[in-house]
């Protein structure tokens, strides 16, 4: 079986490209390395530097005419969305539908895409499900429902099959310490340097923090189920940024200086995804308590040397 991944040097992408490697699978990775890092791309898989916006990338996957398409690509920083809402349509938006013409054209059987909770916004409800309004608060949730509406149409135009998949906050191993997303990554990489750590707002809001080795296994599931289904994939489990940051301090054993700063424009109070349709359709579930989790990203991100040593 041969398959895509855009954004395969990234975050994401480059666990779950590892994952398909290691079960048999001829894998070739799409990224233009603006975030990615060609190093944490596997070595049997197959990298591209290109930018999904692009003819070259458009022609690569006619070429290479996978069984399916996994799209990771994107600007995911919500902060920068909002600073600069026409370069996030263009990754975002552009670059799917760009990714679906040539998936067309190449006849893939399947394109998973990457989304995320963003596309909800400020929704004042304890559990969000699939079914619940749309009505992101930052031009990049804004971006991402755009390209989730795309992918619909694609298939009732031309029976593209797809599988969206809804990600709640993902952390791991590999992650940069930047952007709302990255919160656990960005608490590490102060930690790893002795600095002061800085909290947006009152450290109160909550999210729904999974592993990325859950968000991995979700997607292999996805190429044999859920097809034309969005599903949230999450742990259903709300935890505070102040709980997050209190653990990594309980792991690191030394205790460290915060200070509360002004929160973030486009920034939500509070997200919790329900897994139940996930658990139901794609036979998924997660695996990782969020101690298990935090633990195995300090114990990896700790020993990696910090950028510019």
């Amino acid at each position: 079986m041969k398959v895509i991944v855009s954004g395969g040097a990234g975050f994401i992408g480059s666990h779950l490209v590892d994952s398909l490697v290691s079960r048999g699978l001829e894998v070739h990775v799409l990224d233009n390395l603006v975030t990615g890092r060609s190093e944490q791309v596997n070595p049997q898989a197959h990298l591209y530097v290109v930018d999904i916006c692009s003819e070259e990338a458009r022609k690569i996957v006619m070429e290479i005419r996978p069984d399916a398409f996994f799209h990771l690509a994107a600007q995911a920083d919500v902060g920068k969305s909002v600073l600069h809402p026409r370069y996030d349509a263009d990754v975002n938006i552009i670059g799917t539908i760009n990714m679906l013409e040539a998936c067309h054209r190449a006849k893939v059987r399947k394109f998973i895409f990457a989304s995320t909770s963003a596309v909800y916004g400020n929704l004042n409800k304890e559990l969000l499900t699939e079914e619940d309004m749309s009505v992101p608060a930052s031009y990049y949730g804004l971006s991402k429902l755009t390209a989730e509406s795309y992918i619909r149409l694609f298939y009732e135009l031309y029976r593209q099959s797809y599988t969206i998949l809804r990600y709640a906050n993902v952390y791991g191993p590999r992650q940069l310490p930047k952007g709302e997303g990255g919160v656990v990554s960005v608490f590490l990489d102060r930690i790893k340097k002795g600095g002061d750590i800085h909290v947006h707002g009152d450290g109160k809001q909550t999210r729904d923090f999974i592993f990325v080795q859950d968000i991995v296994a979700a997607n292999i599931a996805a190429l044999a189920s859920g097809d034309q289904e969005t599903v949230q994939i999450s742990t259903s489990q709300r935890t505070s940024i102040n709980e997050i940051l209190n653990l990594l301090v309980d792991i690191h054993g030394i205790q460290i200086n915060k200070q509360f700063t002004p929160p973030r424009e486009g920034d939500i109070k509070h997200s919790c995804l329900c897994n139940k349709r996930a658990r139901n359709l794609l036979n998924w579930y997660p695996t990782y308590t969020i101690e298990d989790g935090l633990n195995e990203t300090y114990a990896l991100q700790m020993r990696e040397t910090p950028d510019g040593e």
